[in-house]
């Protein structure tokens, strides 16, 4: 498929989902759509698997879709960088830090989609009826009440784990199937899910309440803050300064939507940093720590084998013998 018919079948299921082209603008000519492929199953579940490089950074706001009356839209996001250029990509990578990621919400909630400069995204979108996936959960969906309470504004986003990762990217990655390629994408649709929900079951402690479009949006400008200061943590001062509330509240809407505490969540993208930089740049453990702000090196390491199970010159180590 050529990338004229990519992005007609892109606009197809656009309007399909009650969102006309004229929404979209000149936003569709900034996206190389290297790959789209839809297997629509409405009512039950529809699944989009798409492969793009953003031209330039730029964000898509997501009006709500009629497609199905009640539901949840999940989206399974990869993204790695890929530019030739080292300068470039190293300054794309200080503006921007984006992990893999899972954004939940219901289909009558805006959302706003960020696509970075010069980076492959790898996307699998899931759009699923609420009674189909409250059957597929069964017995266990009143831990996940809170995903199913559609008087909430509910918007979860999760990290992806490795496992979910891999899954993704095979998925993204076959060719498009003839016989029998629905039960397929479904069951891996459904894998996804599984992951996913076996991830979501340790925030049932966690209590939700309604959000307003402006406290979502404060959040993920804090959010955004926190993963572009990775060498340099926030103050307190400046987090309540970002997000235009005080620290109680602020503390208590980021762990619903992000299922972290604003310090667990720092620390976790600093650890999953030193695990690139000891990877993928070669740095040694002491350079790795001090590049990330850390003055103690033994709580460095103490941090990291929380993260990662082992001390980091191991971890290196063996990652290195791995990669040759």
């Amino acid at each position: 498929m050529n990338l004229t018919d990519n992005k007609k079948e892109m606009l197809d299921l656009a309007e399909k989902l009650g969102m006309p082209a004229s929404e979209f603008g000149d936003t569709l000519d900034l996206l190389r759509l290297n790959k789209i492929h839809i297997v629509d199953m409405l009512p039950e579940m529809l699944l989009m698997i798409r492969s793009v490089i953003a031209k330039e950074t730029f964000a898509y706001k997501r009006k709500p879709i009629d497609a199905v009356k009640k539901g949840l839209l999940f989206s399974f996001q990869n993204i790695f960088n890929h530019s030739s250029d080292d300068h470039l990509k190293h300054n794309e990578e200080k503006s921007i830090h984006v992990r893999p990621h899972i954004r939940i919400s219901p289909f009558h909630l805006e959302s706003e989609v960020v696509f970075p400069k010069g980076a492959t995204i790898n996307q699998i979108t899931i759009l699923i009826e609420l009674d189909f996936l409250q059957s597929f959960i069964g017995k266990d969906q009143e831990t996940f009440g809170y995903i199913f309470n559609d008087e909430k504004t509910l918007l979860i986003e999760e990290f992806m784990s490795p496992e979910m990762a891999d899954l993704v990217n095979k998925i993204a990655g076959i060719p498009e199937l003839g016989i029998l390629s629905e039960a397929y994408y479904k069951l891996k649709a459904l894998e996804l899910l599984y992951l996913l929900f076996k991830n979501l079951s340790k925030r049932q402690y966690i209590k939700h309440q309604s959000l307003r479009s402006d406290e979502v949006a404060a959040l993920y400008r804090v959010r955004d803050a926190i993963s572009n200061s990775i060498e340099k943590p926030l103050t307190q001062d400046e987090l309540v300064q970002i997000g235009g509330m005080n620290m109680f509240k602020l503390r208590k809407l980021f762990t619903q939507i992000f299922g972290k505490g604003i310090y667990e969540y720092s620390q976790y993208l600093r650890m999953q940093e030193a695990a690139i930089l000891m990877r993928e740049k070669h740095l040694s453990v002491s350079e790795t720590g001090y590049q990330l702000g850390f003055t103690n090196l033994s709580y460095f390491g103490r941090l990291f084998e929380q993260h990662h199970g082992m001390k980091p010159k191991k971890w290196s180590a063996q990652h290195r013998l791995k990669d040759k």
